[in-house]
């Protein structure tokens, strides 16, 4: 049996493999995203990043968490791709 994560949790995962890619510093973090630190630590507590800052996140580790992974509780602003390619018509 496969349990599938909250989209809090994912979140929360997402967000910390993002300050993982940073070293571990959220003052690191926060100038790659043009912020403060204490942002960082904000979003690091309630477990998501604001969705006005999904895309500096996203640039700040250069693609390597993907704005749905962030905010998977937002899929009409962040789809996933597909992972299935459509047959050919």
């Amino acid at each position: 049996m496969t349990t599938t994560l909250s989209d809090a949790d994912q979140c929360r995962q997402a967000l910390e493999k993002v300050l993982s890619l940073c070293d571990d510093n959220q003052s690191e973090l926060a100038r790659r995203c043009g912020v403060k630190q204490p942002h960082v630590w904000k979003w690091l507590r309630a477990g998501r990043v604001p969705v006005e800052r999904v895309p500096d996140v996203v640039a700040a580790v250069a693609g390597q968490v993907q704005a749905w992974e962030l905010r998977p509780d937002l899929p009409r602003l962040f789809p996933q791709p597909e992972t299935h390619p459509r047959a050919a018509a």
